[in-house]
């Protein structure tokens, strides 16, 4: 019992900015382990002591000991910039959702417009394409592969946003359904109330 009270009473020491200057930052999974930006050796939290710190510093990277900090914050931020999986799948992922926005946009107007769904695939893309190109003067075909607006997928998001229409018309109607025979009920025993008293 006496070595879990004392397992309990350990010390968790918390990172300071100050640790920097020895070229470490919080480790990234446990906030309360320091991390060596030279090697990314995550040490124990027993280790964030400014003498452990350095001693690492002196032992493992002894030709960076002389340098200050300003080069330990240039490390941190090429660290913190860098690419990650998580940073590049959400920018492709994001990339994405806004093609897929756009083609359910660019979808509803044609549906609004009446014009046949080959109107997307056959003017509104090569216009597309060509703004970019001309005004913004970026490369449009990326940006471009990313809409899809074939006949049949305008075709399917029109009827999906119909569908989704029918939905919704279908729940309010239910509601309100629903809340007027409440209102009914209430009506009925609060005129009851009232005849009693």
């Amino acid at each position: 019992m006496t070595d879990a009270m004392s397992e309990f009473k350990k010390k968790c020491r918390q990172y300071s900015v100050d640790y920097l200057k020895f070229g470490f930052i919080p480790s990234l999974p446990d906030k309360q382990s320091p991390m060596c930006l030279l090697c990314n050796k995550v040490l124990g939290n027993d280790a964030m002591k400014p003498s452990k710190l350095q001693d690492h510093l002196r032992r493992c990277h002894p030709d960076k000991t002389e340098k200050d900090l300003k080069y330990f914050q240039t490390l941190k931020d090429r660290f913190q910039k860098r690419p990650t999986l998580d940073r590049m799948f959400a920018s492709t992922s994001q990339r994405n959702d806004d093609g897929l926005r756009a083609s359910c946009n660019i979808s509803l107007l044609i549906a609004k417009s009446g014009k046949p769904h080959t109107i997307g695939e056959k003017l509104i893309l090569p216009t597309g394409e060509e703004v970019l190109k001309t005004v913004l003067h970026k490369p449009a075909s990326d940006i471009i592969k990313r809409i899809p607006l074939s006949n049949n997928t305008v075709e399917r998001r029109i009827d999906e946003m119909k569908a989704s229409y029918v939905i919704i018309c279908k729940r309010a109607i239910s509601l309100y359904n629903w809340t007027s025979q409440l209102y009914l009920i209430m009506q009925h025993y609060y005129w009851h109330m009232f005849v009693l008293l």
